[in-house]
């Protein structure tokens, strides 16, 4: 029985989850610094105007993200150790399941 079956699904969909969410939450961050980037370039306040509104919608989108993966487990940004422990958990599960997978046809050849 292979390390993937031993883990089960709910493991399996709890890393889907957390890679998921841990993406969203980067994009997120991305979104926050791209639109605060785009206000600093703005020569009009009305473009201005606009872009701090996105740039508050992004913030709250930011702070859904985080909130639901604090509630969930994965993200622990007040505590750093916790949050190393998290990292290193979820890189090995990831690192597990990558040598699960069958070769491709071109590593065949």
């Amino acid at each position: 029985m292979n390390q993937m079956n031993q883990m089960g699904n709910g493991q399996m969909a709890q890393l889907t989850d957390q890679v998921i969410a841990t993406d969203l939450l980067m994009s997120a961050k991305t979104g926050v610094r791209n639109c605060a980037l785009a206000i600093t370039e703005t020569a009009t306040p009305e473009v201005r105007n606009t872009l701090r509104e996105q740039l508050n919608q992004a913030i709250d989108f930011h702070s859904q993200v985080a909130s639901y993966m604090v509630a969930k487990g994965y993200y622990h940004p007040e505590n750093i150790q916790e949050q190393i422990n998290v990292d290193v958990q979820a890189a090995e599960q990831a690192k597990n399941l990558a040598q699960q997978q069958p070769p491709t046809q071109q590593q065949l050849q």
